[in-house]
């Protein structure tokens, strides 16, 4: 199987005679993971978009996120310019021209591409979490959610159903407290509040069905090539934290789901990871463990992690270590900050004897690179300055026309552009409540036709009522017998006084 091509080797060293100082990339450890590192402007995306062309010319499916709107261009060919047909041959590149990768678009919000989804149960508390920006304890509350859903058989989907739960914990707020432990009333508004604003800024539509089935993120064409997957995220990256966490449950759920298979001939499925920085930044310790943890543990699953940032201390070095792949584009030291990050990258490259690695970083080009692949046995060659071979799809963005003509050719349109909306928490909770409510009302709405068959009901119940009086007052008869029995029982009284009285005093 052909190695994936790099660039070439400005000094054209001893140790890569043998390729006539070209810089490889080694199919069989492309799932030791990777780091592209540079600052803005260095040439970042463009040696990104080379190697998912290269993984994809062997049939590796990739998957990566469009955060400037230019990867897109890996869907149409490239135009050969003066400048680039001059870096051909300078490089040597055999049979170079222009030429469109097999692309799959993808958007969380539904607009530039197939709509992204999956379901609150599956993406599960702590993820959910650190989307939502809650503190320790609301965390806590929203754990307890979780356990009632499941402790009750209740699917959590959508927003709507977790919006359901919350109102149910808050009305049994109580007994809940009593079995699961405490649950605030001030933790639940937080957590009502933060899904609200999740919801207004769109990450909404994230949550639903029918949700992502991995195997469509690892297509390959009838001709063998690996589909790239290209998730549109200029408005995602806006939301940093939705961004990073969307991206490690698409990364969790690979290495939940995909088998072990050992070290292949060539990865199963490449994964892309732009901006890492936001991956770690304001990341709790039990998050960082267990990223270390899936990146540690994926390459067994046959799944290659690259991550691309400016700086290579974004990338922790638990984390740093695993990558075996390195791109180091310029780093300018302009702040103690720039000047550490190329002292990180210096001491992480292997050792070559004739380039001074640290002055090389801040003298490299654009489409310049520091660059270090796994060889022979999986040890690292030394670094070497390398002129990156440019990628030959269309380096920019692409038009609505042309992204539309992609997505009309989709395999996967069909499947993911219609929502489905099937009976789970709230529809549940809804039904309950209104079963409820029928009981309720049952024992009123018997007695008022028990009534009604007794009385006849209407104008003329009403003037009997009057007229004769009901268990709780009295009526005109009665009334005026009670009145007549007074009136007659007083004059009686009245001639007796009279009489008695009269008789005493000689009165008649």
């Amino acid at each position: 199987m052909d190695p994936i091509l790099v660039g070439k080797a400005v000094t054209h060293p001893d140790s890569l005679a043998a390729t006539g100082g070209l810089v490889f990339l080694r199919p069989e450890f492309g799932n030791r993971h990777g780091l592209v590192a540079g600052a803005t402007g260095t040439g970042k995306t463009v040696t990104l978009m080379t190697l998912a062309e290269g993984f994809s010319r062997i049939g590796v499916p990739v998957f990566m996120a469009d955060v400037k709107g230019d990867v897109a261009g890996l869907a149409v060919p490239g135009e050969i310019g003066d400048r680039l047909r001059e870096r051909v041959a300078t490089i040597g590149i055999d049979g170079y021209g222009p030429e469109a990768s097999p692309v799959v678009f993808w958007d969380i919000y539904g607009r530039l591409g197939h709509p992204v989804r999956t379901t609150i149960s599956e993406i599960g508390p702590t993820l959910l979490s650190r989307m939502l920006e809650l503190n320790d304890t609301q965390s806590g509350v929203l754990d307890i959610v979780f356990r009632l859903a499941d402790d009750r058989g209740l699917l959590l989907l959508d927003l709507a159903d977790l919006r359901a739960l919350l109102n149910l914990v808050a009305e049994e707020r109580k007994a809940v407290s009593t079995r699961y432990g405490l649950v605030g009333a001030p933790s639940i508004g937080a957590i009502q509040r933060a899904l609200l604003r999740l919801e207004q800024e769109g990450g909404g539509s994230f949550f639903g069905e029918p949700a992502l089935e991995l195997p469509d993120l690892m297509r390959t064409t009838p001709d063998g090539r690996g589909v790239i997957g290209i998730m549109a995220a200029d408005q995602l990256i806006l939301k940093p934290r939705l961004y990073s966490s969307f991206l490690l449950w698409l990364l969790s759920e690979l290495f939940e789901t995909l088998p072990e298979v050992g070290d292949l001939d060539r990865p199963k499925l490449v994964f892309v990871f732009d901006e890492a920085h936001l991956l770690f930044d304001d990341a709790p310790p039990a998050l960082r463990q267990r990223i270390e943890q899936v990146v540690r543990l994926i390459r067994s699953k046959g799944v290659g992690v690259y991550f691309c940032s400016q700086f290579p201390d974004d990338v922790p070095d638990n984390v740093l270590g695993q990558l075996g792949n390195r791109v180091q584009h310029a780093l300018r030291a302009y702040t103690p900050r720039d000047q550490k990050a190329v002292r990180t990258a210096a001491e992480t490259f292997v050792a070559n004897p004739g380039l001074d690695v640290a002055s090389a970083i801040g003298q490299l080009g654009t489409g310049e690179a520091l660059v270090s692949t796994l060889q022979g046995k999986g040890a690292p060659m030394p670094v070497e300055r390398t002129l990156v071979a440019p990628p030959r799809c269309r380096m920019g963005a692409i038009t609505g026309a042309e992204r539309a003509r992609v997505r009309a050719g989709s395999p996967v349109g069909a499947k993911y552009d219609t929502t489905v909306d099937r009976e789970s928490a709230f529809e549940i909770l809804a039904k309950k409540a209104e079963g409820l409510a029928r009981q309720a009302d049952a024992p009123a709405a018997v007695t008022a036709k028990q009534d009604a068959e007794t009385s006849g009901g209407g104008f003329a119940q009403a003037v009997r009522d009057a007229v004769f009086g009901t268990k709780r007052r009295q009526g005109m008869v009665e009334a005026m017998a009670k009145q007549t029995a007074r009136t007659v029982g007083n004059q009686i009284g009245r001639q007796i006084l009279r009489g008695i009285f009269g008789g005493i005093t000689g009165r008649k």
